[in-house]
């Protein structure tokens, strides 16, 4: 895990929310344009959340924390990865 974000299972098991340690928002458009460019496609968006469905389920905050609905640790870890290093920087 990286020191960068913080990736805890949900109680349900079915999905991992990870919290970026250093970023308290973001522009939930620019960010949803990334993840759109990597494949994703947008569910519901509005200003509370924006929903994806992919390779996961996403959901992403204005804080942004992402949920990533699958039981697949590594799989998370990767889409993880890809939204401290790209999506949200």
């Amino acid at each position: 895990m990286s020191d960068d974000f913080v990736m805890e299972l949900c109680s349900n098991k079915a999905a991992w929310q990870v919290v970026p340690n250093d970023i308290s928002s973001i522009d939930l458009e620019e960010v949803a344009g990334k993840i759109t460019n990597a494949g994703y496609t947008v569910g519901i968006s509005n200003r509370l959340c924006w929903t994806f469905t992919g390779t996961a389920d996403l959901t992403l905050y204005p804080s942004a924390k992402l949920l990533i609905k699958t039981q697949d640790k590594d799989l998370a870890q990767k889409v993880a990865e890809l939204h401290l290093t790209e999506w949200v920087r």
